[in-house]
């Protein structure tokens, strides 16, 4: 039987609100949006989790969850499809909710400045690590990567575990023995640069030594 795909990070519940327009608002020059239809799923982690299990493997979410109605909307979501292992999440759910018409963002509102705090994360998060095949690390700058407990349940596995790295500007520095980091061109710049690097440039070779640079940064095994 194969181990399953754990996915560690911060989730948040992306809400999109779409409809038409034809008009403007008679008291703002904004659009009026009609026949409004709102289309909720899991956003950061929780998508990567959910695009995962699509592909027929056993996966299994750590994360934290507010005990509010966007969390408990979430939960309801992810848990049709992947085994959530949840800690706490302080303060309110993270949200995005986007205004769309006509296949265009007319509007971005956000809500919810939840933080995963340190504290103890209880026997079903330990036992889901400890029982990862692989481990995707889906980091959004919301505590779950900077958590001590989740870090030293990462760091005591062992080395047969792959484990894969997808940083965030707002997030922590991987573990020691991480098989492969992930940053896009963007991120890979600004973690460098915050992590002291001068490297500067644009196109494949830049990101490649900010890439080598981190690399060596943050002891990942050397691939080049």
């Amino acid at each position: 039987m194969t181990a399953p795909l754990v996915v560690v990070g911060d989730v948040l519940l992306d809400i999109d609100v779409v409809g038409r327009s034809s008009r403007l608002c008679p008291d703002a020059p904004v659009p009026v949006v009609e026949q409004a239809e709102e289309r909720p799923r899991p956003g950061g982690a929780g998508l990567a989790a959910l695009l995962a299990a699509a592909g027929g493997r056993e996966v299994v979410l750590v994360t934290a969850l507010a005990d509010d109605e966007p969390g408990r909307r979430l939960r309801a979501m992810l848990e049709r499809h992947v085994e959530v292992a949840a800690l706490h999440l302080h303060g309110g759910t993270p949200c995005k909710l986007r205004i769309r018409s006509g296949g265009q963002s007319v509007a971005r509102l956000d809500a919810g400045d939840g933080q995963a705090l340190d504290g103890p994360v209880g026997p079903r998060v330990a036992e889901a690590v400890a029982g990862a095949g692989a481990v995707l690390v889906s980091d959004y700058g919301r505590g779950v990567s900077r958590h001590r407990a989740v870090r030293s349940l990462l760091g005591e596995l062992p080395p047969s575990v792959p484990v894969v790295w997808d940083p965030h500007p707002r997030g922590e520095p991987p573990v020691p023995g991480v098989r492969l980091l992930t940053p896009n061109e963007e991120e890979a710049a600004r973690l460098a640069a915050a992590d002291g690097a001068d490297i500067t440039g644009f196109g494949l070779s830049a990101a490649g030594r900010r890439g080598r640079h981190l690399g060596r940064s943050w002891g990942l095994a050397p691939a080049w």
